[in-house]
């Protein structure tokens, strides 16, 4: 499903070349990556499943789905961990602080284990619903943009902004998990993860949310969210925790690779 996109809507995103190439390529990466992802519930960073005997329990892997990469991705190839900032002008999307861990495995015959080196991008709007980089109000602009390598526990850990909304979808962010030999990109995966809507009540009260108003759409009215069956929902939908004046949470993939 692909996801909407409106020309010259409320908030300027008007489409450039840029975007028409980015939602070509879109459109074959999803054909590419229209398989099934793992989510492994691991003892990785974050997450503490000690058994009975006092050593950590295996793996448990719950299958959920792939989803569309949307027209806003942008190979911007920018290697950071905090990915508020504009490395072009400087400045900092304002909004509630939203600290991710992903703990990415290798899935086989149900088994889980780290999958190291692994290429994972997030992408998503900010506070105004505006995503950097492809047209609008957003050009020629990088925030809210970056990828990190998973290490060797195969974790990868991101600082950003709760999102903001905009016209036609729930609130979500993407993320893209590749295998890259030299030039060669040899695995590709591809979905979004969502919030529960007490949670983004909560924090779209906040400035600078709040100027905006309510969001037009739920995930109970989003058409890519309602695509997944309940299972697939709840693999992924973030579960939060308050960390500071904002909140921390823990996303777990696990990947069939070759």
């Amino acid at each position: 499903m692909r996801e909407p996109h409106i020309p010259g809507d409320a908030d300027g995103r008007g489409l450039n070349r840029r975007s028409l190439l980015g939602r070509a390529a879109s459109a074959a990466a999803t054909l590419v990556v229209s398989q099934s992802v793992l989510s492994c519930a691991s003892d990785a960073a974050g997450v503490d499943e000690d058994d009975d005997d006092g050593g950590s329990s295996s793996a448990t892997c719950v299958l959920t789905a792939a989803l569309t990469e949307g027209p806003y991705f942008v190979d911007e190839r920018l290697n950071r961990s905090d990915i508020r900032a504009d490395p072009v002008t400087g400045a900092i999307s304002s909004g509630v602080q939203l600290d991710l861990v992903f703990n990415v495995s290798r899935v086989a015959n149900t088994a889980c284990t780290p999958l190291t080196g692994a290429y994972l991008d997030v992408w998503h709007c900010d506070a105004a619903g505006v995503y950097s980089d492809v047209g609008g109000a957003g050009a020629g602009r990088r925030f809210l943009r970056g990828f990190q390598i998973t290490d060797a526990d195969g974790v990868a850990r991101f600082t950003t902004i709760y999102p903001g909304w905009y016209t036609g979808r729930a609130v979500h962010v993407h993320f893209k998990l590749r295998l890259i030999a030299g030039a060669t990109t040899t695995y590709e995966f591809t979905s979004q993860f969502f919030f529960s809507e007490s949670l983004t009540d909560t924090v779209h009260a906040r400035s600078p949310y709040s100027t905006k108003g309510r969001r037009d759409q739920l995930n109970t009215t989003d058409g890519i969210y309602n695509s997944l069956s309940t299972t697939e929902k709840a693999a992924l939908t973030l579960q939060t925790t308050p960390s500071g004046n904002g909140y921390s949470g823990v996303i777990n993939l696990g990947v069939r690779v070759g």
